[in-house]
C-alpha cells in the first residue's frame, strides 16, 4: 500500500481555497460575527481531517497549527479541559508525525492495524475512570459543562492516541466524540465550530470506510505474497 495518498485534485483544492478566503474576508470585514481565531481553526481543522482520511503525512503539521488556534478559542469560551486537550494534541501531533514516518517494521512508514482486545479493555477502563475524575475536577473550577467537557476530552485523547498508532478503530471513537461536540459547541454559541464538527463527523465516516478498505487490501496483498513465497 502507498503510505500516503496523492495530492488533492485541482477542483478540490480550488473549492477549499475559495471557502477559506471567503470566511477570512467575511470575518475581517465583519460581514458575519465570527472571530478570526475560530475561522482559522475551522479552516485548518477541515484540511487536517481530510488529510488524515487520505493518510497524508501533512495532516500532522497542519493539525498542530489547528490545535494552537483552538487553545486560544477554548480559553475565551472557558472550556478549560478542551483548552488543555489542545496542548496535549500538540505533543501527540509531533509524536504521531514521527510514528507515521518511522513507526513501522524496521523504521518504515506505519501502516493501518487493529487495536487488540486487551488494549480495548484497558482503554475502556481508562475512559470511565478518567471521565469521572475529570468531571469532579471541572466542577471544582467552575467549568461551564463539566461532564460533557470531561467525556469529550477523554474520548478525544484516546482517539488521538489510537490515530498516532494508526489503529482503524480511532474513527469509531472520534465519531462518538464528534456527536457530543456538535451539541456542546452549539450550546456555547460556537456555531462555526459546531458546524466544523459536523463536517468532522461526516469525514470520520468516510475515513472509517476508506481505512477499512485499505486494511483489507493490505491483507489480501500479504496473503497473495505469502502464497507466492510458499
Amino acid at each position: 500500500m502507498r503510505p500516503f495518498a496523492r495530492p488533492a485534485n485541482a477542483a478540490t483544492l480550488l473549492v477549499a481555497a475559495a471557502l477559506s478566503i471567503s470566511l477570512i474576508l467575511a470575518s475581517t470585514e465583519h460581514w458575519i460575527e465570527l472571530q478570526m481565531t475560530e475561522v482559522l481553526a475551522f479552516i485548518t481543522g477541515g484540511v487536517c481531517v481530510w488529510l488524515i482520511v487520505k493518510q497524508n503525512i501533512w495532516n500532522w503539521p497542519i493539525g498542530i497549527a489547528n490545535d494552537l488556534f483552538f487553545v486560544v478559542l477554548f480559553l475565551q469560551a472557558r472550556l478549560f479541559a478542551d483548552m488543555s486537550l489542545q496542548v496535549v494534541y500538540v505533543v501527540l501531533g509531533f509524536l504521531g508525525w514521527f510514528w507515521w514516518l518511522r513507526g513501522g517494521h524496521e523504521a518504515t512508514a506505519l501502516t493501518i492495524s487493529r487495536v487488540s482486545r486487551a488494549q480495548s479493555v484497558l482503554l475502556a477502563i481508562l475512559a470511565v475512570s478518567s471521565t469521572y475524575g475529570g468531571t469532579l475536577y471541572l466542577r471544582s473550577v467552575n467549568d461551564s459543562a463539566p461532564f460533557l467537557d470531561a467525556l469529550t476530552t477523554v474520548l478525544s485523547l484516546i482517539a488521538q492516541y489510537m490515530l498516532t498508532r494508526k489503529y482503524l478503530e480511532n474513527w469509531w471513537v472520534w465519531i462518538s466524540a464528534d456527536v457530543i461536540y456538535i451539541g456542546l459547541y452549539a450550546y456555547k454559541h460556537l456555531y462555526l465550530t459546531s458546524a466544523l464538527y459536523g463536517i468532522f463527523l461526516s469525514m470520520c465516516i468516510v475515513g472509517l470506510l476508506q481505512w477499512t478498505r485499505s486494511i483489507r487490501h493490505d491483507r489480501r496483498q500479504d496473503l497473495a505474497l505469502a502464497t507466492t513465497r510458499a
